[in-house]
């Protein structure tokens, strides 16, 4: 998420949680605080009377992904202990959201996700990522060679 915030473009704690197959979109987000930045329209908090499921209660942020370019960013470390870069450039559109107290919306890719998800995850990241306003793929590659990170683009 600190990348993507000193890149200028958010970034937002992210997990994708379900998959329209019809639509071809992956419905992406996640509880807690998000990055104003990546917001569509205004941010609410929403007080839930059942806390994700579990017997309690309390303030949620919740909000719609801003629609447009998105960059997806996730550090990987490599079962030899090295870090790298795992990224894919997609679209935020428009499309009815939960309001369960999250940040979320539905993403589309430029491969179906069926694939987008396989090869994603081929790489083992963990569940969570980041998200950013914009394509900046291009910034991330150039980040990793200055670093010395591999970075690989899914889409």
């Amino acid at each position: 998420m600190k990348i993507m915030d000193i890149f200028g473009v958010g970034g937002s704690f992210t997990e994708y949680y379900a998959m329209d197959f019809n639509d071809d979109v992956v419905l992406m987000g996640h509880d807690g605080s998000c990055h104003p930045a990546v917001a569509e329209g205004k941010i609410k908090v929403r007080l839930l009377q059942v806390y994700h499921g579990k017997v309690c209660n309390g303030l949620l942020v919740e909000m719609s992904g801003k629609q447009g370019a998105v960059t997806l960013l996730s550090i990987v470390e490599t079962v030899d202990g090295k870090l790298l870069f795992l990224v894919a450039e997609a679209e935020s559109i428009s499309g009815p959201i939960s309001e369960i107290g999250n940040t979320n919306s539905s993403y589309g890719f430029s491969i179906v996700i069926r694939t987008f998800v396989e090869q994603w995850n081929s790489h083992g990241p963990a569940h969570h990522c980041a998200i950013g306003t914009g394509h900046i793929v291009s910034k991330i590659i150039k980040l990793g060679q200055l670093l010395g990170v591999q970075t690989i683009q899914v889409c």
